[in-house]
């Protein structure tokens, strides 16, 4: 049985790759959706998929993540794991549809959930926008603040892996450093008119291929404007994504039990204890000499 895939959103639901990718669950916010008909939609996931992954950007407004954490404390339920992803909004959703692919695989829910970690680090997301003035996520020069003032500005962010920006046309275009392996990119439109991201971006990362995805409705607050291309490229084929998650060890949570990747568990939250403590050392020996004496010269 798959593990259930959950967002906060309906638009962080890209379409499927193939016919083997499932949907997502939506997990809507608190004013749209009744208490109780959340935790009767929550249970119904729970019951019929076994666990539930949850996933939302950090950026989620805090009375949805309350809500969030309040389901799941009223089902006193340890398989319901909520993953804030401190990514941009289409980067969650690519991320998101990644795990989605995964789902059907042979990993258990604690994989699948801690595998999302390890995933962000594989996803290259960022923006054009005109304006980086109100741009409070990504570092952004006093500089670069004065520029973003001045009529026709064009600016290129990279969020993830390694935040970088650059005023177009100052430096010729230039794109960043890109990935080092083989990715797609969605490109994600908003009220924003240039073409250096399919122009030239992907050109330079050598991307395998784009496709045009609707902006996500979260993107221009993250982004702190409207005015925007949003771009993600990340890992496309299912073969390549479960040989990474496979090629990783695997832990088990001394907590709850279940199989995980990385130091804490995705469910419960317990960082993973090392499996054997250090054994205490026998008085006298280096770890009692006093700061600064080495064992050679101890008397």
């Amino acid at each position: 049985m798959p593990t259930a895939i959950a967002v906060t959103s309906a638009d962080l639901v890209l379409p499927p790759t193939d016919h083997h990718t499932p949907g997502a669950a939506v997990l809507p916010p608190p004013d749209t959706q009744p208490l109780d008909a959340a935790l009767a939609d929550t249970r119904t996931l729970v019951e019929q998929y076994g666990h539930v992954v949850a996933l939302y950007p950090a950026s989620t407004p805090t009375a949805h993540v309350r809500r969030l954490h309040t389901v799941r404390a009223l089902l006193e339920s340890d398989r319901v794991a909520l993953l804030p992803l401190d990514l941009p909004p289409l980067g969650v959703a690519v991320l998101v549809r990644q795990l989605r692919q995964l789902s059907v695989c042979d990993f258990g829910p604690g994989v699948l959930a801690t595998a999302a970690r390890l995933l962000a680090h594989y996803v290259h997301t960022g923006a054009v926008l005109n304006s980086v003035a109100r741009l409070d996520r990504v570092p952004v020069t006093l500089k670069a603040h004065a520029k973003s003032w001045m009529p026709g500005s064009q600016f290129a962010v990279l969020a993830n892996p390694e935040p970088r920006l650059l005023r177009l046309g100052s430096q010729g275009g230039d794109p960043f450093p890109g990935p080092d392996f083989a990715t797609r990119m969605a490109v994600a439109r908003g009220q924003l008119t240039t073409d250096w991201v399919t122009d030239t971006l992907g050109p330079a990362w050598r991307v395998q291929g784009v496709d045009e995805v609707p902006v996500p409705a979260a993107s221009a607050d993250w982004w702190g404007t409207a005015r925007l291309v949003e771009f993600a490229a990340y890992l496309p084929d299912l073969p390549v994504l479960h040989q990474l998650v496979s090629s990783v060890r695997r832990e088990t949570c001394a907590w709850c039990g279940i199989e995980l990747l990385g130091d804490r568990c995705g469910f419960c939250a317990a960082p993973l204890t090392p499996p054997h403590p250090p054994e205490p050392r026998a008085p006298g020996g280096p770890a009692a000499l006093p700061p600064g004496t080495s064992a050679r010269h101890a008397p």
